[in-house]
């Protein structure tokens, strides 16, 4: 479907380090269907990457209230929290 092809797309743009084209990609599936977690969660990572901790945490929130099973998507909330009060520590 759609939102399968357009996840699949987004990953590999992520892949190759086209963040900016991935989260689209992601954003569009979501888009076309809602209750497809694994695209939140890409795009999570995708924000995780480029240091955008809140909005990575509100993809990975949304993994999980959508799928409570998704380990994955647990575990990267909970080193997003740590990294963004990491980067509050620091100063930047």
């Amino acid at each position: 479907d759609l939102a399968t092809a357009l996840n699949e797309r987004g990953q590999v743009r992520y892949l190759r380090v086209e963040f900016a084209a991935a989260v689209q990609d992601f954003t569009a599936a979501i888009e076309c269907q809602p209750g497809f977690e694994v695209p939140y969660y890409n795009r999570g990572l995708v924000r995780y990457r480029l240091g955008d901790f809140d909005e990575a945490m509100k993809d990975f929130r949304k993994v999980l209230e959508l799928n409570p099973q998704f380990e994955d998507a647990a575990l990267s909330l909970k080193q997003a929290v740590l990294d963004k009060e990491e980067k509050q520590k620091r100063g930047y």
